[in-house]
């Protein structure tokens, strides 16, 4: 089988430079999102957890073109991006994007979970010392679900990895700009190029095995 390499490394790099900005979008947006949900007394709780957990519930596709809508340049959010020559689709910032979206819902519901589940006693001991309520979520409880969150991590960044629908609707599966691994496997095959799609699947199958492994040992801990 002669294959031009391109066709297989480039979607690889693609997928990987993607879930890589994602996995760290998932750290330093997700954390809060789940900190915030966690909280009892959250105003509008009910509106951010909606907006969290809709694309879990939503058809991708139809959150591709809504997020379309919103961040084309004429979205009310890509508008504002475009005066500055910055664009939010069909590009590499799609493709993150969509990503993202994907996968937030799988790294805050569980973190929330596990936050809320937290015991009382020592965040209120911490509290009696002197630390402030953030201070005792940044320095005692996530240093104690740090587990929980590894895990949470690694299920998003694979669902991230294996987005389609989102992705083709923000990326526009451009051929060697956004088609990541998995739009390529769907290019492959709608082209009739069922060998590459078949070593394109392969690569995907054993990263999931790779996902599938630390999972099974980070589960393994958090329950120890």
């Amino acid at each position: 089988m002669n294959f031009d390499f391109a066709l297989i490394f480039e979607p690889f790099l693609l997928s990987l430079k993607t879930i890589s900005v994602s996995a760290f979008l998932f750290i330093v947006i997700g954390i809060p999102i789940a900190y915030l949900l966690a909280k009892e007394n959250l105003k509008f709780k009910w509106l951010l957890n909606t907006i969290v957990t809709l694309p879990l519930i939503f058809p991708p596709i139809a959150v591709g073109f809504f997020l379309l809508l919103i961040l084309g340049r004429n979205g009310f959010i890509g508008s504002f991006f475009y005066k500055f020559d910055i664009s939010l689709i069909f590009s590499f910032s799609g493709i993150v994007i969509a990503a993202f979206i994907a996968g937030l819902p799988l790294m805050v519901k569980p973190l929330q979970a596990s936050i809320e589940l937290f015991p009382k006693d020592i965040k209120e001991a911490s509290y009696i010392s002197g630390k402030s309520e953030l201070k005792t979520f940044i320095f005692i409880v996530l240093p104690n679900i740090k587990n929980s969150l590894i895990v949470a991590l690694l299920i998003s960044t694979a669902r991230a990895l294996g987005e389609v629908g989102i992705t083709l609707m923000l990326g526009g599966n451009i051929i060697g700009k956004t088609d990541t691994i998995s739009l390529a496997i769907y290019n492959a095959v709608f082209d009739g190029n069922y060998n590459l799609a078949m070593i394109l699947s392969g690569i995907l199958v054993f990263i999931s095995v790779l996902f599938f492994i630390a999972l099974n040992f980070f589960e393994k801990r958090k329950n120890v």
